[in-house]
Order: structure tokens, then C-alpha cells, then sequence
């Protein structure tokens, strides 16, 4: 059964995540940092570097970032010094700061920010040397189906870099992880968010995705090829690379 936001069956997963991520736009990069002690940021730079390493030999890459939010990734990715990066995503509100972040920044010209369906995507076959999704896959409403779109825009020989939270397996730090997400991560979430179920679907919707060999699997299903996961911090977060 699929995990939603705000368990509303009047309206689609993609509707829910949507609304969700427009509401909690303003505060979702301080609660990023703060929640992940600044975590989340050596992760975009540990993604970012394995997909340099395998777009080595290209130049004037052009990169897809699915699932962007507020551009961390897209950011990231510009010191690859790519010819073009695009950054996708379904809430107009994450965009809307993504692109004050890209002015500020200077990257307004490099990085172009749009409102798009990361199952539809609006590109044509081939199109991409590079795609990038951060914590993102987990919110997409047919999971298979997002990939594949992500595959069919993928050059052939082109890398995607997938990176996602994972569930810790050892003790005690398996308890520890789960008391902090399950209880702590909700509570401060909605304090700073004021979002009432914005955290409390982030612990849920990572519990029930897949992880590891499952993703593995799911990868090969629908078309990618030499693909592995590198798990990350223990276990919280893992990294997929898989090539077209």
C-alpha cells in the first residue's frame, strides 16, 4: 500500500507530496541541516563525486536532477562544470526557493528550475548524460514507472546516482535511529514546519520503501544496468548507481 502525506483519499500521492513540500518549502533547508547535523551535505558531495567519477570522460555533460526541491543537488552538481543542468520537480513552492538560491548564487544561466512529473517526464528520449535524485524516489506514486521515465531519458552509457534513506540493521545504533526518527524527528518537524504530518510521513514513507538487493532488483527491471548501492553513515542514507 502506498504511503501518503495526508492519507487523503480524495487526492493522488502526487497532489499530497505536492502540497506538502509547498507548505513546508520556507523551512525545509534549515530542517535538513539541522535534523541531519549537517549530514545531508557530505552525502550530496559523496553523490556528486561518484557521478563525476563516471562522467569523466564527457564534456559538456548535461544533468538532470529529479526531484531537486530547492536545487541542493543541482548546486552541487554545477562544480562539475557541466554545460547544462535541469531541475525537476512537482511543488512550485521548492522551486520558487530553489531559484532565489540559483540567482544569489550566480547559477540562474546554468541551472534552469521547472515544474515537472517524474513519471512524465517532458523530455525526449536520450537526453541526459547524468540524472541525480535526492531523497526523492521514495515520494514518487509508481515508483517502476518514475524510474523507467528516468531511463528513457538517460543516454545509453549514462549514469543515474539515486540517493535515498535506508534503515539502519545493527545494534544498538538501529534503536537509537529509530527512537530519533520515529519520535524526535516528528516533534521538531512540526515545531519548526508547522506541518503537522510533513515528518511523520518522512520516518512512514522510508519504512516502507525498498532498499538494497530489492532496489537492486527493482533497477534491473526496468532497464538500468552494472547497478550497486553503497550504504552510507551506518545505514541511514544509501547511494544506487546504475548506467543505461
Amino acid at each position: 500500500m502506498s504511503v501518503t502525506p495526508y492519507k487523503d483519499h480524495s487526492k493522488t500521492k502526487k497532489e499530497q507530496v505536492s502540497e506538502m513540500f509547498d507548505n513546508i518549502a520556507s523551512s525545509y533547508d534549515f530542517l535538513n541541516h539541522f535534523l541531519s547535523l549537517g549530514i545531508d551535505i557530505l552525502w550530496r558531495k559523496k553523490a556528486i563525486k561518484l557521478l563525476k567519477r563516471s562522467l569523466s570522460s564527457i564534456k559538456d555533460a548535461h544533468i538532470l536532477d529529479v526531484a531537486t526541491g530547492t536545487g541542493d543537488l543541482a548546486i552541487e552538481a554545477s562544480k562539475m562544470r557541466p554545460k547544462k543542468i535541469v531541475g525537476l520537480d512537482i511543488s512550485p513552492g521548492m522551486l520558487d526557493i530553489g531559484k532565489q538560491k540559483m540567482k544569489a548564487k550566480g547559477l540562474d544561466q546554468l541551472i534552469e528550475m521547472i515544474v515537472g512529473d517524474s513519471e512524465q517526464l517532458p523530455f525526449e528520449n536520450d537526453t541526459f548524460d547524468g540524472i541525480t535524485v535526492a531523497f526523492g524516489v521514495r515520494n514518487f506514486e509508481n515508483l517502476q514507472k518514475g524510474l523507467k521515465d528516468m531511463n528513457r531519458v538517460l543516454k545509453p552509457g549514462g549514469t543515474a546516482v539515486i540517493m535515498e534513506f535506508s534503515k539502519p540493521k545493527s545494534f544498538p545504533f538501529k534503536q537509537l535511529f529509530n527512537f530519533y526518527f520515529f519520535h524526535i524527528l516528528p516533534a521538531f518537524g512540526k515545531l519548526f514546519s508547522k506541518d503537522n504530518r510533513a515528518y511523520k510521513y518522512l520516518p512512514e514513507s522510508v519504512a516502507a520503501f525498498p532498499e538494497g538487493e530489492e532496489m537492486l532488483s527493482i533497477l534491473r527491471d526496468v532497464g538500468y544496468t552494472k547497478v550497486k548501492f553503497i550504504p552510507l553513515t551506518m545505514g541511514i542514507c544509501s547511494i544506487y548507481l546504475a548506467e543505461k
